[in-house]
């Protein structure tokens, strides 16, 4: 399908006749003439009698063929600054809805064996891993990122349609890797670095799971919090970790290390949610229910490809404009 990005510009098709009805007319070597700024050698065009082409102008009536021609280089230029474009069928394209980055803690006490699944104890971080990775595949429209801290935190991969990547790292992150303690303000600062130049600031959402409280790090939580709300950016939070801990004569109450009323603190700030998985099936419906807080898909958009065609006209216009110069110097 045809059509002009600037229709409105064919109103200057007039211009030429309104100068012409309005402009005195210059008197020269050849009687009167309408004066009009042009190129140079144009302006010898000659409308005597045995003019070019064997064309004759007896009376200030007759139009000579160079005179026409003037003008349909005119309406060439004028079809050119229109924009001609030829537009394509409308192509259905998915709107993806969300960039997720997910900030994982992998300090050595993500080591405690402290979940169980189909009646095995497993260690936190195995958890997590095999949960996440659940989640990762469900995102099927989204950008998914990751980062993972301990003492220092790490951009393990920035938000990507490549999901299967991000699986990977994930897989093959260990407890430890990145230090002993827990800096969350420092992870939460560089997830909001990362998502500085996503383009929709209301699409931004971060995943901070972690089993601690924030021991190390040059940010303070209070500092993280504040730079969350000045991005705009939602704020899951994942506390993770049983009460009970596992010993030589089973399983024993203890005190928690985790910082949970911090991790309240970002999400209520933020807008967010704060979730606890004490267990395996806790940590599941933790991220089916930040699946549905988050919906995955927003309703299709369309596309049309476009192809500019004013260089047609303009090229045209050009070789008359050409011919009429060359013409115009041999008649000189």
């Amino acid at each position: 399908m045809n059509h002009f990005a600037y229709p409105e510009f064919f109103w200057l098709l007039l211009l030429p006749f309104l100068i012409r009805a309005l402009l005195p007319a210059a008197k020269g070597l050849h009687g009167d003439a309408l004066r009009v700024p042009f190129v140079g050698d144009i302006t010898k065009i000659s409308l005597k009698s045995g003019g070019l082409w064997g064309l004759s102008a007896d009376s200030e009536h007759k139009i000579s063929l160079k005179l026409i021609l003037l003008y349909i280089i005119w309406a060439l230029l004028v079809t050119a600054a229109a924009r001609p474009q030829w537009v394509g069928e409308p192509v259905r394209i998915k709107n993806y809805s969300r960039d997720i980055l997910m900030v994982t803690d992998i300090s050595n006490s993500m080591l405690e064996a402290d979940f169980s699944l189909r009646g095995r104890r497993i260690d936190r971080m195995t958890a997590v891993k095999l949960v996440a990775s659940d989640f990762i595949k469900k995102r099927t429209d989204d950008r998914i990122g990751l980062i993972l801290f301990g003492t220092r935190a790490y951009l393990q991969a920035p938000v990507t349609y490549d999901k299967k990547s991000v699986e990977e790292i994930l897989k093959n992150a260990d407890p430890g890797m990145a230090g002993d303690s827990t800096a969350i303000g420092d992870a939460l600062g560089l997830a909001l670095k990362t998502l500085k130049d996503s383009p929709d600031k209301d699409k931004k959402v971060i995943i901070l799971l972690t089993d601690g409280e924030n021991n190390d790090g040059a940010l303070s939580l209070p500092q993280a919090i504040n730079l969350a709300k000045d991005e705009g950016v939602k704020v899951y939070t994942i506390g993770v970790g049983s009460d009970m801990t596992q010993t030589f004569f089973g399983l024993m109450g203890r005190r928690s290390g985790l910082d949970e009323e911090s991790l309240q603190k970002i999400a209520e700030e933020t807008k967010g949610t704060y979730f606890r998985a004490k267990d395996t099936g806790a940590l599941m419906r933790v991220y089916e229910a930040i699946d549905k807080l988050e919906p995955s898909q927003n309703e299709d958009q369309f596309v049309q490809e476009t192809k500019e065609l004013y260089y047609l006209p303009l090229l045209m216009a050009l070789l008359l404009a050409s011919i009429l110069i060359f013409q115009t110097r041999r008649a000189a």
